[in-house]
């Protein structure tokens, strides 16, 4: 005898109605709970259950990974995590390495459109307010029977108090000063935002760029470029490139960096 589907969290059909007019969004689930929700989302991209537009968010994430596979947890219920799926079939593939970056614009753009907060971005997956971090991005390449596509997540910190934070260097949209926040209002507001700009991605819009370079923090600033392999760079941080790289004046020289982990220098 097989199992009893589970009954859908309650949130789902509010997730449904807030995002009545982006039909992207069309496939909604919402857990109250799981390991990782980009780990969900590939599994079943790979498996043929899940297709471009499936959104799966959850308010507890407890085997959450960022880049370089650092873990990220929080409290039941104080931060979102939220993962879609994206057709990257006849993208030219210099454009891939553009998503993470068009998710933090669009949860730049969601944060301020639901709660007034303005954030920054952080080169090249970080949300920050005030400086401190509010939002992780984590973009993964994942292969469907019908062809690539991409898995694109973030975690945002929503009512975390500073006891509950993992490091000092984090905050929370209740932290920065946002009141009432509702998770559901906010997620609805980044997803509406990223329709637009994937849209834009896809046409190769130099729009993106000129807005990424209007709210990237890293840009003017001293940094320090932690490669992989241990090697580290310092320099100014001059712009992002039309590939999306972070382009570094490094004695003198211009450098430009595909991955890598930066250090904002005071």
């Amino acid at each position: 005898m097989s199992e009893p589907t589970p009954a859908p969290h309650p949130d789902e059909e509010r997730l449904r109605d807030l995002l009545s007019a982006v039909p992207r969004w069309g496939r909604v689930r919402v857990l109250a709970a799981t390991g990782s929700t980009n780990d969900d989302l590939a599994a079943d991209a790979r498996a043929g259950r899940a297709h471009p537009g499936s959104v799966l968010l959850s308010w507890h994430q407890q085997q959450g990974r960022g880049r370089l596979d650092r873990v990220w947890t929080a409290p039941p219920g104080a931060a979102s995590a939220t993962s879609v799926l994206v057709d990257v079939d006849a993208v030219p593939l210099a454009r891939v390495p553009w998503l993470s970056l068009v998710v933090g614009l669009a949860v730049v753009a969601g944060v301020e459109r639901s709660t007034g907060l303005r954030p920054a971005l952080k080169w090249p997956n970080d949300v920050l307010l005030d400086g401190r971090k509010v939002c992780g991005i984590l973009a993964e390449r994942v292969e469907t029977p019908t062809g690539p596509a991409a898995v694109l997540g973030w975690g945002l910190n929503l009512t975390q108090t500073a006891e509950q934070l993992p490091v000092p260097t984090a905050t929370s949209l209740a932290l920065a000063g946002a009141r009432d926040v509702d998770g559901l209002v906010v997620a609805a507001a980044v997803l509406s935002e990223l329709d637009g700009r994937l849209e834009r991605w896809r046409q190769d819009s130099g729009e993106l760029l000129a807005e990424y370079r209007g709210v990237c923090a890293t840009l003017g600033r001293e940094v320090v470029v932690h490669l992989p392999g241990g090697e580290t760079v310092t320099g100014r941080a001059l712009d992002a490139d039309p590939s999306g790289r972070l382009v570094v004046d490094v004695a003198g020289r211009p450098r430009a960096f595909a991955v890598g982990d930066v250090v904002h220098l005071r």
